[in-house]
Parts: structure tokens; sequence; C-alpha cells
């Protein structure tokens, strides 16, 4: 006999996305993909160390960099074994070390602390609720498209809150549903990389990108901000693109809707009002958020005590220690204005509610702990073994001999990192294996490491449409049967698709340009490096 859910599941078969459902269901979770990785990487640093892999490059420096010999003005790497005595006795001696030194583990649990508060609270969700809900309705889609991409920063409740919400919305004007909840996730998700100031996402990414960086320059420090420009431009390019996909391809190919805003549907959008106590918690949470502001620019402009500045230093180099400190600062950011929220909104009575909420955000990190611990020692068996730079540096000699532009080069990072996003949705599992030799390539080549993460961020945005193995497509799924009970994952990615294809090409089109432009990425941060010794 067969069954609906069958029945479903053939259809989803089907054709050339039933193909990528097939292959991606075949990958293992990213912890297991990282455990088969350092299996790897083991028995291929055997290999390079019995053949005597190698590579050189100049350097001005008076002592050579960790893991390498210098030698008259010449850095040299070789590979080394895994299986040495010496290498498996660091990693099981090291073991707790390698994995409290791993840097994005430190930033992510820090900024985590207060992103929880202010999760829980119901600050980000008020925030998201109060932006949206009286849009004027000849503007609502790209309210709706920027609302989406700022609400990056609400993590979870980007999609639990705001995509329904935006189905409510549209249906209460009168509009089809299903416009909403698309514009919506192609904002959410498909404009991923996209947002108006940095936030957790930037953190995370730029603690791999650091580690990376390392392997050429032991000194390079990670600039939260070093993408601020980009994905600011990102928003201003994204909007157009996704208001006219909405409105004219979208809207037209689903019909007029056939529903009504009914009393079930009035009913339903009013649980989503902004309360008396939430907007005086909002407009608290605005003041504090103000004075910490304030709080940051006195600590780096303050005559006689800047210790956010580094006056000992020249020109940019000032600033990194308020790039630094913004780690610290988002944190700040998002408690305290969470407490302000939480104390007027009624959902923070005492002190035991804060640590309570900051206890529970660890606690949804669990599983990103886990991966943390594989990935960690991936990054670092791969220092132990030499492999990364022979890697870099090789390769960077062949992209030399090619002669390849720079927008060339970024725009490969970008495409590969949107193949693999098909198969393995974590943005952190991806960049955490790709970035120990994209990285330090492209640094030997002139290119930044904040303009390589730039790249990998946007091939890493518009393909989370596209593809049913993204963690929360299941959700969207459900979001859209809730107004229309035939809706499929055919359905969903073909509704989705005319954003994936147009956010593709203005992806590319702004990262070739930015690239031939030189334009900044962020503050302090350029498109172009000159490596060590050059």
């Amino acid at each position: 006999m067969t069954t609906p859910h069958s029945e479903d599941a053939a259809r989803r078969s089907r054709g050339f996305l039933g193909l990528v459902e097939k292959a991606g269901n075949i990958l293992p979770d990213p912890v297991m993909i990282f455990v088969w990785l350092i299996l790897a990487l083991m028995v291929l640093s055997t290999v390079g160390a019995h053949f005597g892999w190698s590579a050189s490059i100049p350097y001005t420096g008076e002592e050579a960099p960790h893991w390498a010999t210098l030698d008259n003005g010449v850095v040299t790497y070789t590979a080394t074994s895994l299986f040495t005595a010496e290498n498996i006795g660091r990693l099981l001696v090291d073991m707790p070390k390698t994995l409290t030194g791993f840097a994005p583990l430190g930033v992510v649990v820090v900024v985590m602390y207060g992103a929880a508060v202010a999760e829980r609270s119901g600050l980000f969700s008020a925030l998201i609720r109060s932006s949206l809900r009286n849009a004027p309705r000849a503007i609502l889609t790209p309210c709706v498209i920027v609302t989406g991409m700022v609400s990056h920063h609400a993590s979870d409740a980007a999609y639990v809150v705001f995509i329904p919400l935006a189905g409510l919305i549209y249906a209460s004007v009168g509009r089809h549903p299903l416009v909403g909840i698309a514009a919506a996730f192609a904002a959410v998700s498909g404009g991923y990389a996209g947002n108006i100031t940095p936030g957790q996402i930037d953190v995370l990414l730029f603690g791999f990108t650091q580690e990376a960086a390392r392997i050429i320059d032991p000194d390079w420090t990670m600039n939260p901000v070093g993408n601020w420009w980009f994905i600011l431009a990102i928003v201003c390019l994204f909007t157009p693109v996704a208001w006219f996909i909405t409105d004219k391809v979208v809207e037209p190919r689903l019909g007029k809707w056939g529903g009504s805003p009914d009393t079930e549907l009035q009913a339903e959008l009013a649980k989503s009002e902004v309360t008396p106590a939430e907007k005086k918690g909002l407009k608290r949470a605005g003041l504090v958020a103000l004075l910490v502001v304030a709080g940051f620019a006195a600590l780096a402009l303050w005559p006689g005590y800047t210790p956010l500045i580094n006056e000992e230093a020249t020109g940019p180099a000032q600033l990194q220690p308020f790039y630094a400190a913004l780690i610290a600062g988002f944190f700040l950011l998002f408690i305290t204005t969470a407490i302000a929220f939480g104390t007027s909104a009624g959902t923070i009575k005492s002190d035991n509610d804060v640590v309570k909420m900051m206890g529970e955000g660890i606690r949804s990190l669990a599983p990103y702990l886990v991966f943390a611990f594989f990935a960690a020692h991936f990054v670092a068996m791969f220092n132990w073994s030499r492999l990364g730079p022979i890697t870099a540096i090789n390769g960077a000699e062949i992209l030399k001999a090619w002669n390849l532009p720079a927008p060339i080069l970024l725009v490969s990072v970008l495409m590969f990192s949107s193949v693999l996003d098909l198969f393995i949705g974590s943005a952190s599992a991806k960049w955490s294996a790709l970035a120990p030799v994209v990285v330090p390539m492209f640094m030997l080549v002139g290119i930044s490491p904040e303009m390589t993460t730039a790249a990998y961020r946007m091939g890493d945005s518009y393909t989370n449409i596209m593809t049913p193995l993204m963690s929360y497509f299941p959700l969207i799924l459900a979001f859209t049967r809730r107004w229309d009970k035939s809706m499929g994952v055919g359905s969903l990615l073909a509704l989705m698709l005319p954003y994936a294809l147009s956010f593709m090409v203005a992806g590319i089109a702004m990262t070739a340009a930015w690239v031939a432009l030189d334009l900044p990425l962020g503050p302090g941060a350029q498109v172009h490096y000159t490596p060590p010794g050059q």
C-alpha cells in the first residue's frame, strides 16, 4: 500500500535535486568528517615525511616562524609525520591545551554569554516583531528583507519568530503569505553574509581565519569588524534584488491569495504584538546601548586615558586593541541591553535569571563544543605536520605561474564554498577545514585574510536556500504548509531558486568588483596583503 509519506519521498528523490539530497544524506555528521580528515592527515603526513616534501620562502625576520627553519634569509617547512614520538606525545599530553587554545572557542563562548541572555529575555524577539509589524504595505517587502538580514544577530529567533511572522503580516494585508515567507527566508538564509553591523558570525569565522593566517604570519590578529563595509554592501545590493524577485517574479507566480484576514488570523497576529512592557524595555535597551557605545568611544578617545589605543604604534596598528576589545564589546552590549529589557518586560526578575539564561546558552553550545574539540585538533595537527604552509607555499607558486587576476581567484573560493554548502550546512565546519589552506595560500599571492574570508562568506550564503540539507529547511517547509498543504520539498526549492540564482550572480559580480576596485573591507582591513619578506 502506498502512503502519502512514501509518495512524498519518491517525488523528492527525482531529478537533480533528488541526487543532491541523496548525496548529502550519505555524508556523516560534521564531527565525523573531521575525524576522517584527521586520520587522512596522519597518513598523508607520513607519506610527505617519507618523500621529503618541503617548501621555502624568503624571510626577513631574525627568528624562524614556529615549525620552520631559517637559513640565510630563507624559511623552510619540511613535512613531519604525525606518527612520530614527539607528535603522538604532543597529541596526548597537550589535548586539553589544544582545545582551550583554539581561538574560535573562547570568542564564541564569550559572545554567547551575552547573546543567550538577549535571546532568552525576549529582546531579540521583541526587536524583530517591533521592526516588522508596522511596516507600510508599499515598502513591506524591503522592510522584511532588511530586517531578515539584520536578524542574524538573533540566531534561532530569526527562523523561529521572524519567518512565520512575515507570512502572517503578508496575509493580514491581503497578500499571499507564502510571498512573505519566501522573502524572509531569502533574507535570513540566502542573505546570511549581509548585515548592518558585525556580530557573532564575524567573530566565529575570523577566529578560524586567525588560526590559518598565523601559518604565514604568527603575529596576525583578527579584526572582528574586518568585513563590516563588505557585509553592509551586501545588504544594499541584495535588498533591491530580492525586492524585485519577490514582487515581480515570486508573487505573480503564486497568484492571488484566496484567503482573507479572518478572525483566527487576526488573533494569531495579535499574539505577536509588542506589549507596553516590551516597548518600555526596548526604550531602556536603546539607552543602555548608547551608553555602552559611548563608553567604548571614551576608552579610545579620552585624553590621557586610552586603554583601547596602542599609542606606541603608528597608522592602523594603533587601533588593534580596540578591534580586539570588540569581542568583549559584543558581550557587554548584549548582556546589558538584555538586562535593561528583561527587567522592564518582566522576563528578568533577579540576578538568578540572568545566570540561568547564560547557563542555558552554554548548554545550547554543546554540539559546537563537540565539534570544536575535533576542529581544534585538526587545525593543530595540520600545523604539526607542516603540510599547511607547504600546501600554501607550493599552491601560491602555482597560482603565480598561472598569473590569474585576484578577482578570479576569489570567485573560485566563492564558488567552491557554495558547492560545499549544498552538502554541509555548517558555515564554521566548512571554513575550519578550508581556511588552513586557502587563507595562507592567498596571503602569499597578496590577498588579505579578510578578503578571503569575505569571498567564502558570500559563497556560503546564497546556496542555503537551494538545499534541503539546510538544518532549518524542514522548519520552513512546515511554515509554508500552514498556508498551503500541497507544499513539498520541490515546491519550496522552486519558490526559492529565483532568489538563489539572483543572489549568486549579484554576489559574484560584487566580489569581483570589490577586488578590482580595491575597496576597503572594513576599518583597518584591505583587499591586498604584503607577505613577510616582500
